[in-house]
C-alpha cells in the first residue's frame, strides 16, 4: 500500500477584528474561495483522504469544511502552530492510506521541506503561502515507519493557480 499525504496550510484568514484571538480568526472571502477551489482540485485528481488531521483553530476548521471532502476529521490541539516534530508524531499515528493534514506556518513549510527527498519545482514551495498544498507519497507501508527525506512529491499547488481573486 502506498501512503499518500496531502499537506495543506489553512486558507487566508480575516484580520478584521484586531481584538480577536489568533486561534479564533475566521476565513476571509478569498480564503473561502481558495479552500473550495482546493477541494475541487483534489477531487479532480481523485485524491481523497481517508482521514484528515487538523489544528483546532477556526481557520483550519473552516478550511476543512470548505474543502467538502467525504472523510472524517480529527481536530488535534497539538497541531495548532505545531513544529515538525509534533506533525510527524500525529502523522505516524494515522491509520488510513491517504491522510490530509491541515496546519499553520512556519511549521508546515518546514515539515514539507523535511519530508520530501527533492522539493517540487515550484517557486512558492519554500514559503508555503495560505492554502498551499503538497501531495506526497511515501515508500513505507505504515505511517509509523515514515521518515524525513523519504517522500516523493507528486504535486504542489497554490490557490492563485486555481482561482482568480479580485
Amino acid at each position: 500500500m502506498t501512503l499518500r499525504l496531502i499537506l495543506m496550510r489553512h486558507a487566508k484568514s480575516s484580520w478584521d477584528n484586531p481584538r480577536q484571538a489568533d486561534h479564533d480568526r475566521p476565513l476571509n472571502k478569498r480564503g473561502r474561495r481558495s479552500a473550495e477551489a482546493l477541494g475541487d482540485w483534489l477531487r479532480a485528481r481523485n485524491v481523497i483522504p481517508g482521514l484528515a488531521l487538523s489544528s483546532t483553530s477556526e481557520r483550519t476548521r473552516a478550511t476543512f469544511e470548505r474543502l467538502r471532502l467525504p472523510c472524517p476529521v480529527e481536530y488535534l490541539p497539538g497541531l495548532y502552530h505545531a513544529e515538525p516534530r509534533e506533525m510527524m508524531g500525529a502523522l505516524r499515528g494515522a491509520r488510513h492510506g491517504t491522510v490530509l493534514m491541515l496546519g499553520h506556518n512556519p511549521g508546515i513549510a518546514e515539515f514539507a521541506a523535511r519530508l520530501v527527498s527533492v522539493p517540487p519545482a515550484h517557486g512558492r514551495f519554500h514559503d508555503y503561502p495560505t492554502c498551499a498544498t503538497l501531495i506526497a507519497e511515501f515508500p513505507q507501508s505504515q505511517w509509523s515507519d515514515i521518515c524525513y527525506s523519504s517522500a516523493h512529491p507528486v504535486d504542489f499547488t497554490i490557490p492563485r493557480e486555481l482561482v482568480q481573486h479580485p
